[in-house]
């Protein structure tokens, strides 16, 4: 059986593995709508793209979610709470994924082969993402079901994580948002040189500009403890760092938001024609993003330290 702390890293490895094909794509997808030949589609192919760019956000909410509430609710510490809440957030995640690549694979096609055979693609394209992602899953599982495993878990009692591998625990969750982040960043300043940037707005011009700074203090922010790591503790592993990296992970995660939905909020724009309709669509999302992001996670770290206190109470109760 593999012990708790590699379960943990393995679950937190493969979010890494998802978030980075999730984020290239969704810079895809924002660069996308600036192309010149985005104007040459039908509507309903400009909307279903718009479809999609929100999809690819909510997994990207989804996959950064675990990070925060490693870093919120356990404080860095392993628990097999922490891998159960990442592997149930990964498979709810794929659901979105699976679908904004039917649609994108809808619009690609029907340019090409006509509608019909679009549609086909689209949902052919879907299915097999389904099939694989939970599918194959559902049918090994059928067939290995655990015995116990949950029940013996639940009983051995929580493990005290070592700070070699709390340190290493927030690297790799910093590392599944920096390069997404650095993703982004190029996009956010390559679109300034289209020709579709051009015909935005000069208020959506601004809340690019406001988008792109954002994203560069959050990749400045994420870089930190790197640096911090090399020249002040010359690479030593201390409890010292670990509260500073997982400090600026999540402080950098405000300006990655709000410049994510800066943009989605320029995009839906373009594609609407409404303001108010995009300052609604990108202001939903940003609730979104705080909400999985700093919202649960410090609701459920306050209902811990409740049961905490109830349950030493309890048992200072019971002794006397």
């Amino acid at each position: 059986m593999a012990r708790l702390k590699d379960k943990v890293q393995n679950a937190l490895d493969e979010a890494r593995l998802l978030i980075l094909g999730a984020q290239v794509l969704l810079g895809f997808e924002y660069r996308s709508v600036f192309e010149s030949g985005f104007e040459r589609l039908p509507e309903h192919s400009r909307y279903l793209k718009l479809v999609s760019l929100t999809l690819l956000l909510v997994v990207l909410a989804l996959l950064v979610w675990p990070g925060a509430y490693h870093r919120v609710v356990s404080r860095g510490m392993d628990s097999e709470d922490v891998h159960r809440f990442t592997s149930r957030v990964m498979e709810v995640a794929l659901l979105p994924f699976s679908i904004a690549l039917g649609l994108d694979l809808f619009v690609a096609s029907e340019r090409v082969l006509g509608t019909t055979a679009g549609i086909v693609v689209g949902i052919f394209t879907s299915a097999l993402a389904l099939a694989c992602w939970y599918g194959v899953e559902a049918f090994e599982r059928g067939r290995h079901k655990e015995k116990g495993t949950m029940n013996d878990d639940a009983n051995v009692r929580k493990p005290r994580t070592k700070l070699k591998d709390k340190i290493q625990h927030v690297l790799i969750e910093t590392r599944v948002v920096l390069p997404g982040a650095q993703a982004l960043l190029g996009f956010q300043l390559v679109t300034i040189l289209m020709d579709g940037f051009e015909k935005l707005e000069t208020a959506a011009k601004y809340v690019h500009l406001v988008s792109l700074c954002l994203i560069t203090v959050s990749i400045i922010i994420l870089m930190t403890p790197a640096a911090y790591h090399r020249i002040v503790e010359k690479g030593e592993e201390t409890e010292h760092f670990h509260r500073l990296a997982g400090l600026t992970l999540l402080s950098a995660l405000v300006p990655l938001a709000a410049a994510v939905c800066g943009d989605f909020f320029v995009v839906t724009w373009a594609v609407t024609g409404s303001v108010s309709v995009a300052f609604a669509c990108g202001g939903f999302m940003l609730v979104l993003f705080y909400g999985l992001w700093f919202g649960l996670p410090s609701y459920w770290r306050a209902l811990n330290v409740d049961r905490t206190r109830a349950g030493g109470v309890r048992r200072a109760e019971e002794r006397s």
